[in-house]
């Protein structure tokens, strides 16, 4: 029997952080739901309220600006970013990911902060995000706070979310906007499906940056590389900071070798 829990609307930010602020630690927030609904049939969460994000107007904004750069909202979907105009332009590593990410009809669902904000080792948006630099916002009636990405995901389902908080925005800077980039993902089966491991990689003129996802307990971003870095450096790298585990869909050796075979795909394939 599906678990039962009261439905929340709010139709403002005020409302929605002041619901929140007494209630967060008995509510789950739905923006996808692609996980969240699965969690709640599985008997994995047991919310008492879900609570809705989409009808708050400032969660569902991705505005692109020069000098800010690339501002996604809450509730903008892993389409609306693919699909966005200046991502395309400035950030081709977002749509590269992005489209590997499930279907096209789920796509039209999830969000990428809710893929994000899952924390799944496996999450193709966090990766790309990672080598790009992007930062969190997280919001509650208390006020506001603003951390690295690589410092929010703290461990395998687990963020610096606190019950009362949400994520209301991840920025992209404009420090690696039109990098040359390019995101490799291994599945067990051909078409869509999880990342049994993904390496995320983007090259400019200054430096190369690599992100490592399904290799460790929560993605891994190398420390950045020289433009003339060589493969074997930086596969040497790679191998020292993940931490494969064998499971049912892979061995930690073949994740390992696949990630140096990646690393050495995208370096020779993305060119400056």
């Amino acid at each position: 029997m599906l678990h039962e829990f009261s439905y929340i609307e709010p139709g403002s930010l005020s409302e929605l952080l002041d619901f929140l602020k007494e209630h967060g630690s008995e509510s789950a927030v739905l923006a996808g739901g692609t996980d969240l609904f699965v969690g709640i049939r599985a008997s994995l969460s047991h919310p008492a309220y879900v609570v809705n994000l989409k009808h708050v107007p400032e969660l569902r904004e991705l505005t692109f600006d020069n000098k800010e750069g690339l501002s996604i909202g809450a509730c903008v979907t892993v389409n609306e970013l693919v699909e966005h105009e200046a991502v395309s332009k400035h950030y081709g590593i977002l749509r590269i990911a992005g489209e590997e990410l499930a279907t096209y009809q789920l796509r039209n669902r999830a969000t990428v902060i809710g893929n994000v904000v899952t924390a799944s080792p496996c999450g193709d948006m966090s990766s790309p995000l990672l080598c790009l630099d992007a930062s969190v916002e997280l919001i509650s009636a208390a006020g506001s706070r603003t951390m690295l990405l690589k410092e929010f995901i703290t461990g395998v389902k687990q963020t610096q979310i606190k019950p009362e908080e949400i994520v209301s925005r991840i920025t992209v800077p404009t420090t690696f906007a039109d990098a040359a980039g390019g995101y490799e993902k291994l599945k067990r089966i051909k078409g869509h499906d999880l990342g049994v491991v993904a390496v995320a990689m983007i090259s400019t003129k200054k430096a190369t940056r690599v992100a490592i996802s399904s290799a460790a307990p929560t993605p891994v971003l190398l420390p950045d590389f020289a433009p003339d870095a060589n493969i074997a450096d930086m596969q040497k790298a790679a191998q020292s900071a993940i931490s494969p585990i064998d499971d049912v869909r892979c061995t930690k050796e073949y994740r390992a070798f696949m990630v140096d075979v990646y690393i050495k795909r995208l370096r020779e394939g993305i060119q400056v």
